[in-house]
């Protein structure tokens, strides 16, 4: 974790740097819109997660750390006042009075990262292959299961035991859940 924090000195005060914010619950995403509205430098890292919305699966954007996103300030030139009081914004994360910079490496690190998992396509996040589900509606409704693979966008191929043997079953994904 030290790689990823920079040192401080008189003569880095003039060169712009990343510094982590520290958001409200859930409003990480409001957070920087208002603060690219105010031109701030801003970058928040997010992934592209498969949800269950209404019965039927969704790809929706989830923050890849939930409650913080970098903004890019220089210690001398960037006016930090209007940060404390921009929307979704809890605080600037400091070590004691200081706040702390993040290693331009880090962050290059994770935009190529986060540019790769875009650039791969979708692929079904909710489940993987053998993670045990439950089929929760249909002819098949309360049995237990083994999810194999997706099959397009809204099919899975899952494994159910019946008649002593292991038979592979097409059926929606909106009808699969996590056992609980």
């Amino acid at each position: 974790m030290s790689d990823a924090i920079e040192e401080q000195g008189p003569e880095a005060d003039a060169i712009a740097r990343w510094y982590v914010i520290q958001c409200k619950g859930g409003e990480s995403f409001r957070a920087a819109e208002h603060l690219a509205n105010q031109a701030f430098d801003v970058f928040h890292p997010v992934l592209e997660v498969q949800k269950k919305r209404r019965g039927k699966l969704t790809w929706v954007a989830e923050p890849l750390f939930p409650y913080y996103l970098f903004i890019r300030l220089d210690r001398i030139a960037s006016n930090w006042r209007p940060i404390r009081s921009t929307r979704g914004v809890l605080k600037l994360l400091t070590f004691g009075d200081e706040p702390v910079a993040v290693a331009d490496s880090l962050i290059d690190i994770l935009r190529q990262n986060a540019s790769v998992s875009s650039e791969e396509g979708t692929a079904n996040v909710y489940f993987r292959g053998g993670d045990n589900v439950e089929i929760i509606e249909g002819p098949f409704q309360d049995l237990k299961a083994v999810f194999e693979s997706q099959k397009g966008e809204e099919r899975a191929i899952v494994l159910l035991n019946m008649l002593h043997k292991q038979q592979r079953l097409e059926i929606p994904i909106s009808q699969l859940r996590r056992p609980q």
